[in-house]
């Protein structure tokens, strides 16, 4: 067992419990756990209270998740976003399981933006990284359990009966000896009442052989509200006095509005323009007023970091970069280069990605209130707590004047995660002293994301008398997200950014002697986090290079990823023969149809896909069905998990399409979806997805299925032309009609 350093107290799951019987009367069981600053004891007590007649819950300063209600209502708090990927209703079914709740008594709020909050103990909480629900399994476990349990306890005493001849079923406590039985609700009052010795230290858990909730496809919590259409979203926030602002930014990165006093002047009544980070925003009383307005502005902008600039003119950077001799090294082993220069098939290739923006269907908002006593934000984050944080370091307003009200995102993808918007409104409603909701326009959302990188990596490859590879290398050149994410300790001393490496530097295919290497290549255009991050272009550099091997051994891609698996990798063969029975790979396709393969591990989980496609006479190419297989580890709500696959496919999907910005003198040339488009109905292909079972640890489901897509459409197109399209988009190429299966 553990200790504190501080105290040398046992850490285990020893608690300190906060129990005030009298509140607990009206409002119910509250349970929560203390997370202490010392990292050795996160997530290790825990704390029941209640409120305070009249007042908030006290239990909010105590990081309260569960609350159940004298009347049997359960609510269960998230300190997660949601925002499409399901988790309102996954998080609270693990809490629902070891409770023995009735589902259809469970509701689910958003848990407030406090940092005592946060499940891991970190200063921030933050919904990224596919890790909401495997960051936090056993933790909404243990409040289940021990809900369960201190429920159990309560009824045992008021019955006089052994708490072991009780049990927990369907929001009841139920003594089969006897038949009585008991509502959670009605036992609520006891339950707080009990003495911290009859706290269980180390509430037993379910075997997943017992689970009745966790594994069954249920029912999302959120669907209702969104099908009546309530508001739930940042855009459909309306406060007292609101004014509405749309914003202006400078075509080229980093310029500013070089005229802003004269604009300022001659601004018509009723509206007001604010100078803000990164440009200009008019503030009027409607958003369509306001937009117009700032439409119409003839600003004038100064040169930024990337005036003059060309997507040629990054494209050479990259490959310059790439093709540099001292490059940091991610990862060797063997001696690549002796083994290469005595090879006897050798092959090469060099492969590019675009830019990608993200383009949520909700346009970016924020509402914002500065007020003397604070600054108040609705928003849809994905870390309210690090947007407090943010906030609180720009504006110099203490954090906990600092309230952040978390709405439902409509769609993320990892562009919610960033602030510029929020910062922006807060700077329009301290300007004009007024609460202001400000929307950004899809033009000025696609032209100033903080987009996917653009990459470039040379790979080389030196094959044995088997076919397989036995020396490999490969150099990457990329700008650094990591470089501006200081809190997340930014890029470090060896110059390796760990998500520009993801998925090739970790790659499970077997090859005695490997050399990976990086560069970071500033070109002065924003970029963040998008969904899969880089497992979505190294997932298409690794898989595509691979078909290429297999083609260059004269054997099948399937059977050649799965000789390289074979040894160590069962997992991955596994996932690999589920997607080739699925799409009955060794049987040939209709006429005219062709399959591509590609299987790839991110956050955790492991997804293999086969793409079926054809190519039109005058070179058009159609994707007909994808088949997915997934092993996620274990998984709550299996309807979550396909949802997401399939989620995945069509993102990853209209990238590998369409999906490019591209920059000219400096600006980026698309704006909106005319010019930026995403994959009609019509175009979506049939989507299979079967779920491989393993029970090892909990893997992400919200962006695995990305990365597959994109090789698998890439071979099968190969296999359809002839053609190696090693550069992304696809319609950036010309194809020739596909040839017979």
């Amino acid at each position: 067992m553990k200790t504190d350093q501080e105290t040398n107290n046992p850490v285990g799951l020893s608690r300190r419990f906060f129990v005030q019987s009298g509140a607990a009367t009206v409002a119910g069981l509250v349970l929560g756990f203390h997370l202490p600053a010392n990292p050795m004891r996160r997530a290790e007590a825990f704390a029941a209270t209640g409120p305070t007649e009249g007042k908030a819950p006290q239990a909010a300063k105590l990081n309260t998740w569960l609350r159940i209600a004298p009347d049997g209502l359960i609510t269960i708090y998230v300190a997660k976003s949601e925002m499409g990927q399901g988790i309102f209703t996954a998080m609270p079914m693990l809490i629902a399981e070891e409770l023995e709740a009735d589902w259809s008594r469970i509701q689910v709020e958003p848990a407030p933006s406090d940092a005592e909050f946060n499940y891991t103990g970190a200063p921030f909480e933050i919904t990224g990284g596919s890790t909401s629900v495997r960051s936090t399994w056993e933790i909404l476990q243990r409040i289940g359990a021990t809900a369960r349990h201190m429920l159990i306890a309560a009824a045992a005493k008021q019955w006089g009966v052994p708490a072991e001849s009780c049990r927990a079923e369907r929001g009841q406590i139920v003594h089969a000896a006897s038949g009585r039985k008991a509502g959670f609700g009605e036992l609520t009052a006891a339950a707080a009442a009990l003495p911290a010795d009859a706290i269980p230290k180390e509430p037993k858990l379910k075997a997943p052989s017992e689970y009745k909730l966790v594994g069954k496809p249920m029912k999302r919590l959120d669907t209702p509200a969104k099908v009546s259409g309530k508001p739930l979203f940042g855009i459909d926030v309306v406060v007292p006095e609101m004014r509405y602002a749309a914003v202006r930014h400078s075509p080229v990165f980093g310029g500013e509005c070089s005229n802003f006093e004269a604009l300022a002047k001659g601004m018509p009544a009723g509206t007001s323009l604010v100078k803000v980070t990164g440009g200009i925003v008019v503030v009027a009383d409607s958003w369509f007023t306001a937009k117009t307005a700032a439409a119409g502005l003839d600003a004038k902008w100064t040169k930024g970091a990337t005036t003059g600039l060309s997507s040629k003119d990054i494209e050479k950077k990259l490959r310059t970069a790439a093709g540099g001799k001292k490059l940091p090294v991610a990862a060797s082993k063997g001696e690549p280069d002796k083994v290469l220069r005595t090879a006897k098939v050798k092959v090469e290739a060099e492969y590019s990605t675009p830019f990608l923006a993200h383009t949520p269907m909700e346009p970016l908002n924020c509402t914002a209130h500065v007020r003397p006593d604070g600054i108040e934000l609705w928003v849809g984050t994905q870390s309210h707590t690090l947007t407090k944080m943010l906030v609180s370091m720009a504006t110099k307003v203490p954090q906990e004047q600092v309230i952040v009200h978390t709405t439902y995102l409509g769609g993320g993808f990892g562009r919610r995660a960033e602030n510029d918007v929020m910062l922006q409104a807060i700077e329009a409603s301290k300007a004009v002293g007024k609460p202001v909701k400000l929307i950004w326009s899809r033009e000025e959302d696609v032209q100033h994301d903080f987009y996917r990188p653009a990459s470039l990596v040379k790979m080389r490859a030196g094959l044995g008398a088997d076919g397989l590879p036995v020396a490999f290398t490969a150099s990457i050149a990329s700008p650094s997200i990591m470089q501006r994410w200081t809190m997340f300790g930014g890029l470090p001393k060896s110059g390796i950014d760990m998500t520009t490496i993801e998925g090739l530097a970790d790659m499970k295919y077997e090859c005695p002697n490997q050399h990976i290497a990086a560069a970071v290549v500033d070109t002065g255009v924003p970029v963040g986090f998008w969904r899969s991050v880089g497992s979505s272009h190294n997932a298409f550099y690794v898989e595509s290079f691979i078909d290429e091997l297999a083609h260059a051994a004269k054997q099948d891609p399937y059977k050649y990823r799965r000789a390289l698996l074979e040894k160590s990798h069962p997992r991955f063969v596994k996932v690999l023969d589920t997607v080739a029975r699925m799409a009955k790979w060794e049987t040939p396709p209709a006429e005219g149809r062709h399959r591509g393969i590609a299987i790839a591990e991110s956050f955790g989980s492991i997804v293999a896909e086969v793409a079926e496609v054809s190519v039109s006479a005058d070179g058009q190419p159609t994707v007909h069905k994808v088949w997915v297989a997934v092993d996620c580890g274990r998984y709550v709500n299996p309807d979550t998990v396909i949802a997401q696959m399939e989620s995945g496919v069509v993102y990853g999907l209209s990238a590998a399409l369409r999906g490019q910005i591209t920059l000219r003198n400096g600006r980026v040339e698309q704006s909106n979806f005319h010019d930026y488009t995403m994959l009609a109905p019509h175009e979506m292909p049939e989507v299979a997805v079967e779920i491989v079972e393993s029970g090892e640890a909990p893997g992400g489901v919200g962006e695995p299925g990305t990365p597959p897509i994109a090789p698998a459409v890439t071979n099968a197109l190969f296999a359809a032309t002839g053609k190696r399209i090693r550069t992304l988009p696809i319609s950036s190429h010309k194809l020739t009609g596909g040839k017979k299966s």
